[in-house]
């Protein structure tokens, strides 16, 4: 299923053409989205009333988890609940609910400093020593070890700065309580566009999102911080777009989208046809990974251009394929293929003619052998073009083959580029940590720098177009895929969807998603330690079945 995933500036556009369009008062949402979070911890934790901490800020996050800890005082659990900054601070709804709290009899102790604290109660105190209205830190450590559930409600979608004081000592605290742990929509400390930790964060068993779904829920390290997510829709919907829709979605469950529909009077021909340069002397498996993943995801007929020593190798793996070899280093003449082998030259262009797509880099090398064949395949070519491995580090060391790339683009040709962190580095010109660091944001630069699309692998791979495009996020896949070979299976199946005429977009990002489930389903089976490039390839079939029930 496609759906969307929004940033906190969407996010609060969209919460508030509810508001203003629809004229549901924000009021409304903030009890919805409260009803539906203690659903959520009752189905989690059970119906066995018990003690609960709210620990709320003072925007509207800390409003709806103050709502929470009203509607679970109603059904039997015993409530405490402390706010983490001035009243005079506090939204006009997170104020509402905490008016209606004191109607109720329940308390909203204002957490201080115990500095702090011993100062403003000097010579206030009531009879059992303690204002009912305020919490030290240290009442807080004590109310943490006596509770059961901690409600996390500090800070919503809009943190843009690092944690820091009081809200920091709580974070910890909450951590180092190791109790059941429920955060209102995203855990605090969390940026929610960049999954960043900002000094410190939440670490929940449970998060309730309300809308859609955050780019930081899903990005690393935000995503090992939320426990199990759950989005409620609590009444904001695709409606609320008002015609703007979120720039990111991704892929959950099943969606027949991600495969070409199959004609029925089809044959091997019509179904795409692949040209696939891969592999040199010293290194074959890159050639046959690729070339076995291209026919895997449905493509009808791959072609091989490789050195002679992989012929082989690939007759026995993939005996479907056809090959067109050149000799090897040493051989001939000229190192530079096309230069040094007229017949080599002549048949690359028979085979170019033939082909619907191209797939170039894993394991060619970078010496000029190589590089006349990635020049042959940006100059002597309209067809769609993948560029993966060794054909990126060309890329990135010749300017004037990037420049043929942005040619390649303005032309109207699709041009897709498909490096990892250390290749995208290199591309880009920054290092591996700021590109990591950056996901959402350096690939564009480079997608519209070179005019192209740019799928960067990571362990959530982006695929983008521009800033300006609907870029594609996966969630989809393992640790276990992080393994030789397995970015040489993702280029085939790009490839092959490619040439069975996807648009470059939806090709790359249902090549990605494919490639995480064959692997997610490869590691069930092999376990993510012991799993390789090999396997994903053979649950390809598995992943495509999926689609196809979904779609029957």
């Amino acid at each position: 299923m496609r759906q969307y995933v929004v940033t906190a500036s969407e996010m609060k556009r969209y919460d508030a053409n509810t508001i203003e369009k629809y004229r549901i008062p924000s009021l409304v949402l903030m009890e919805r989205a409260a009803l539906a979070t203690v659903e959520e911890m009752i189905r989690v934790y059970g119906n066995k009333p018990c003690r609960v901490l709210v620990a709320a800020g003072c925007g509207n996050n800390g409003g709806d988890g103050l709502a929470v800890g009203r509607l679970l005082m109603l059904q039997g659990y015993e409530v405490t609940c402390v706010l983490t900054g001035s009243r005079e601070k506090c939204t006009a709804d997170t104020m509402r609910q905490i008016d209606i709290l004191d109607a109720y009899g329940v308390a909203v102790n204002d957490i201080m400093q115990d500095r702090e604290y011993d100062i403003v109660n000097a010579g206030t105190e009531n009879c059992d020593g303690k204002s009912p209205s305020r919490f030290s830190v240290s009442d807080l450590r004590d109310a943490l070890q006596s509770c059961d559930i901690v409600i996390d409600a500090l800070f919503g979608v809009g943190l843009s700065r690092p944690v820091e004081g009081i809200c920091a000592d709580v974070i910890r605290q909450i951590d180092e309580a190791d109790k059941f742990v429920c955060s209102i929509d995203i855990p605090s400390g969390i940026d929610a566009d960049t999954g960043a930790v900002r000094g410190c964060a939440v670490r929940a068993d449970l998060t309730v999102t309300y809308g859609f779904r955050k780019l930081g829920h899903i990005l690393y390290p935000g995503a090992d911080y939320g426990g199990e997510l759950v989005c409620r829709r609590m009444g904001i919907d695709e409606r609320s777009f008002l015609g703007e829709k979120p720039r990111w979605y991704t892929y959950t469950g099943t969606d027949s989208r991600v495969l070409v529909p199959r004609r029925k009077d089809g044959n091997k021909g019509t179904f795409g046809k692949v040209l696939v340069i891969a592999g040199c002397g010293t290194i074959a498996g890159a050639a046959l990974l690729a070339a076995k993943s291209v026919l895997r995801v449905g493509s009808g007929m791959v072609k091989v251009v490789t050195a002679k020593e992989n012929r082989d190798a690939l007759l026995q793996y993939v005996p479907e394929a056809m090959l067109l070899t050149y000799p090897g280093a040493g051989e001939c003449h000229d190192e530079a293929a096309l230069n040094g082998d007229p017949e080599l030259a002549d048949g690359l262009r028979k085979a170019e003619a033939w082909a619907d797509c191209i797939l170039i880099g894993p394991g060619i090398g970078t010496d000029s052998r190589a590089y006349e064949l990635l020049r042959f395949a940006l100059l002597q070519s309209r067809r769609p073009l993948i560029i993966d491995a060794d054909g990126l580090n060309l890329l990135a060391e010749h300017g004037e083959l990037k420049k043929a790339v942005a040619d390649c683009g303005d032309r109207g040709r699709t041009v897709i580029l498909t490096p990892h962190l250390g290749e995208f580095a290199r591309l880009y010109g920054c290092s591996v940590s700021e590109a990591g660091e950056h996901l959402t944001e350096y690939p564009d630069g480079l997608a519209d720098s070179l005019r192209c699309i740019v799928v960067c692998k990571d362990a959530r791979t982006v695929v983008t177009r521009g800033k300006d495009a609907q870029s594609y996020v996966n969630t989809t896949g393992n640790s276990g895929m992080a393994t030789a070979g397995s970015g040489d299976v993702l280029a085939g199946m790009i490839a092959g969807l490619t040439a069975q005429g996807m648009s470059g977009v939806d090709a790359a990002a249902g090549g990605v998603y494919l490639h995480g489930v064959a692997g997610d389903l490869a590691a069930a089976q092999e376990t993510q330690v012991s799993m390789t490039a090999s396997d994903i390839i053979e649950h390809i079939r598995d992943a495509v079945i999926l689609q196809e029930r979904e779609e029957r």
